[in-house]
């Protein structure tokens, strides 16, 4: 008799789905449950299906779809500068110990204040709309990947940076060809972790600031509004529906780059 044993397998797919499915089914019916029979007021927690029929109604209005669009531009501008200050600057600090010991005592300064903080003085100092989103969101995005990027450097074999070295590649040379490659993965998973980051704090500052355009200011505005809790929680809906397809893609898109960085790993447990 073997003392072999079989790993358990994970889910498939259409597993993982199901259950996701599942949680937001039983959310749904919760929610409707407590709207319908008034044991929460409709006032602050209309049913769910009223709720989905106005995030569904939203669709069709441009106004809302601007609001949208105002949002998702700072969401990208504010990441992608900081995919192009964050990996360089990672590079850099994860190559080269001498400079990463003379910028450690900044960088675990600046680290903790949160950007949520900040929106006050950016505010003053920026005024509104993307001058000041997009500052906040490459602020709290850098961290993400500036440390995937130091962490993916670590990881880098020993033994193929050396190989390079003994055919005549210099460290400049080394480094894009090997060690940017292993870090990769890491600087995938640092960009995936900031796109979250990017659209929390894109609705938060519109939210915050009181003033501007956004789906935040959308969210703000109806707020302010009698009755207007059945639009701040579309609102919601439309936040986080597009943080869930935003979250897919890149995982996705992550998997289908990096198979064989799975394939490391798999082979490896």
């Amino acid at each position: 008799m073997s003392d072999k044993t079989t790993p358990p397998r994970g889910l498939s797919r259409p597993g993982k789905w199901a259950r996701g499915a599942a949680g937001v089914a039983v959310l749904f019916l919760a929610s409707e449950a407590l709207g319908r029979a008034g044991i929460v007021d409709r006032s602050f927690l209309p049913p769910a299906s009223s709720v989905t029929a106005r995030a569904i109604e939203l669709f069709g209005d441009s106004d809302f779809l601007s609001n949208v669009r105002v949002t998702l531009t700072a969401w990208a501008l504010g990441l992608a500068i900081a995919v192009a200050i964050a990996v360089p600057l990672g590079l850099l600090l994860g190559s080269v110990p001498a400079v990463n010991t003379a910028v450690r005592a900044i960088v675990e300064f600046l680290r903790p204040i949160p950007s949520v903080a900040l929106i006050p003085l950016a505010g003053l100092i920026l005024g509104s709309g993307l001058n000041m989103e997009v500052p906040l969101i490459v602020y709290a995005c850098c961290w993400p990947i500036l440390f995937n990027t130091m962490y993916g450097l670590h990881d880098v074999d020993p033994l193929a940076k050396e190989t390079l070295r003994s055919f005549g590649f210099n460290r400049l040379q080394v480094l894009i060809r090997v060690s940017l490659r292993s870090a990769a993965p890491f600087i995938a998973t640092g960009v995936r972790l900031s796109a979250s980051v990017a659209l929390i704090l894109a609705v938060g500052t519109e939210i915050l600031s009181g003033f501007g355009d956004g789906l935040g200011m959308f969210i703000a505005q109806a707020g302010t509004v009698p009755e207007g809790t059945r639009d701040v929680l579309a609102g919601t809906v439309w936040a986080g529906c597009i943080g869930l397809i935003i979250d897919t893609v890149l995982v996705q898109a992550e998997n289908r780059a990096f198979r064989w960085h799975l394939a490391q790993r798999s082979g490896a447990s």
